[in-house]
């Protein structure tokens, strides 16, 4: 594995510059793994792939972690659904992250191109789509409901991640009628817990390369708390905007990998 004598400074500083983008998006809308998984793969190719994604999962957690507190303390979350949604997230994450390693994700992209494309179509034809907060589910059916959703979720944040982020705002917004930036907070505080159970797997696994990892996850912080402010300030239809430009490039980037692949 290399050390930070092998990791050429430009090439780091190019890694922290993207961390920093990727924490501002995904604070915002999720996806940051968009920008932060192809800049590692991209700057780092005689690297192990498994390696490559802990290092990924190492510095974003720090970054979702910090947005999920700036969040928390102006915009209500939803414990009793988010808890049993990231606890059953967290497990499916677990098992995702050991899953890497054993499958390949051809089959996985053309399923997620669809899954995008649906969600983009669905929140461009329901004009007011997130703009007020109204849960929809009593209580009981909603924490089930997360439960499932969480769990399926988390099986693919662990085992991929691109994306995972935007995938639960959707589903806090069109299934539990969220407002677009308290969907952004709970899908924050759920990802979180999706990312200590994966990371819980590379960092035992000896999958993550410190070296880059650390001063990635410093950058990545940064850039959350700035996503996440500006999120808070500008409101839900800025949360909209910007999660329509998010889901439209992850399903360039899939569409992308399965024509090239």
């Amino acid at each position: 594995m290399p050390e930070l004598a092998d990791v050429l400074t430009p090439t780091l500083a190019a890694l922290c510059g993207f961390a920093f983008l990727a924490g501002f998006i995904d604070a915002v809308v999720g996806g940051g793994g968009l920008i932060q998984l192809p800049a590692l793969f991209v700057l780092m190719p005689e690297t192990a792939p498994a390696v490559l994604l802990g290092t990924n999962k190492f510095a974003a957690i720090w970054g979702t972690a910090s947005a999920t507190l700036t969040y928390a303390r102006r915009v209500a979350i939803d414990r009793p659904l988010v808890l049993p949604a990231g606890l059953a997230a967290a497990a499916c994450s677990f098992a995702g992250a050991r899953a890497v390693s054993a499958m390949g994700d051809a089959t996985l992209k053309p399923l997620l191109l669809v899954l995008m494309a649906a969600m983009l179509l669905y929140t461009l034809w329901k004009k007011d789509l997130g703009a007020r907060h109204a849960p929809t589910l009593p209580p009981p059916r909603q924490a089930l409901a997360g439960v499932v959703i969480g769990g399926a979720v988390g099986f693919y944040d662990g085992f991929f991640g691109p994306g995972t982020g935007s995938i639960l705002i959707f589903a806090f917004v069109g299934l539990f009628g969220f407002s677009f930036l308290a969907a952004s907070a709970s899908a924050k505080a759920v990802n979180t817990i999706t990312n200590v159970a994966a990371l819980g797997w590379f960092v035992s696994s000896g999958s993550v390369l410190y070296s880059c990892a650390i001063p990635m996850a410093v950058f990545n912080v940064a850039g959350a708390l700035c996503g996440a402010r500006l999120a808070m300030a500008r409101g839900s239809g800025f949360v909209r905007l910007l999660f329509v430009v998010v889901v439209s490039a992850l399903m360039l980037r899939f569409g992308r990998d399965i024509i090239g692949g």
